[in-house]
């Protein structure tokens, strides 16, 4: 089992031409690239400086281009008017549990559909995908009804359990690692004496780790911006940052800078998750490019 669990040693790959010759971009790719992560990064920049003003300051034309100081004073107000404070927690706890639940369930059963045969595989794995054609909002009234029935009305399990395996996730994981993993890693494995689970955990796992943190980043995102099933299923006592900040800026003129203070306020939180796992995202895209 020890020469099954070794860890190859990996090489960089630079992406090469035709020739051989490294590929390299010139000042039209880099201009290209340039303006597209300034329009990508102007919308955040746009909600630093908004909650940094008063309302009145937004309104003027032309609005501020320039951080003020009215941050804290605006943050306040989003606090005040809004459970953040728990909607931070309750969203951290959900898609935390979402993000976790659904890398476990969707790399189990990704190795299951890629790599152990059993009867009907490919008819389930096609039912799976199938499911993504499905729209959400048809299964909104009976997911409703089974929430109210277990009581779970205006409770996290009510947020968290209907989303903790995803079809996308199956069917990301089940391709990643039907091109990542060797079929003779496993079959070396098997030799040694090792059990399916032990297999998944000292075999699997490892190779698909940069998927898993892909797959991972992006469920805490979606998780984290959910706001459809959430604004149904909990109220403003027991809320996530989306419905909070659904009660930011009420009336009958809308206190942008307050409202953007909160928006603010949401974003850190994904931002740190992205900080985290950013390596590991990039890692996981370069080894796919180079696949092959």
């Amino acid at each position: 089992m020890a020469t099954v669990l070794a860890r190859p040693r990996r090489t960089r790959t630079q992406p090469t031409g035709k020739a051989g010759r490294r590929l390299q971009g010139g000042w039209l790719t880099y201009t290209i690239l340039a303006i597209a992560a300034l329009i990508s990064i102007f919308p955040f920049y746009w909600t630093i400086v908004a909650a940094t003003h008063p309302n009145a300051d937004i309104n003027h034309q032309p609005p501020p281009f320039l951080p003020g100081g009215s941050l804290i004073h605006n943050v306040r107000q989003a606090l005040q008017q809004a459970n953040i404070g728990k909607a931070l927690l309750n969203s951290t706890i959900v898609s935390t549990s979402i993000a976790v639940g659904t890398v476990l369930c969707s790399t189990l059963a990704g190795f299951a559909f890629a790599k152990l045969p059993f009867r009907g595989r490919n008819i389930m794995l096609s039912f799976v995908v199938a499911t993504l054609l499905i729209p959400t909002q048809l299964g909104i009234i009976p997911l409703f009804i089974v929430i109210a029935k277990l009581h779970w009305v205006n409770q996290l399990q009510a947020v968290i359990l209907p989303t903790l395996v995803t079809a996308f996730g199956v069917f990301y994981m089940r391709q990643y690692i039907s091109s990542a993993l060797p079929t003779e890693l496993l079959e070396a494995g098997r030799v040694d004496g090792a059990s399916t689970l032990r297999i998944f955990w000292s075999i699997v796992v490892p190779i698909a780790r940069p998927a898993m943190a892909v797959l991972g980043l992006l469920t805490f995102m979606m998780a984290w911006n959910e706001f459809f099933w959430p604004i149904i299923a909990l109220t403003t006592q027991n809320p996530t940052v989306q419905v909070a900040l659904n009660a930011l800026g009420g009336g009958y003129v809308h206190d942008q800078s307050v409202v953007l203070a909160g928006t603010f306020i949401g974003t850190v939180p994904v931002l740190v998750v992205f900080a985290v796992l950013g390596r590991q995202i990039v890692g996981g895209i370069m080894q796919g490019a180079v696949k092959g």
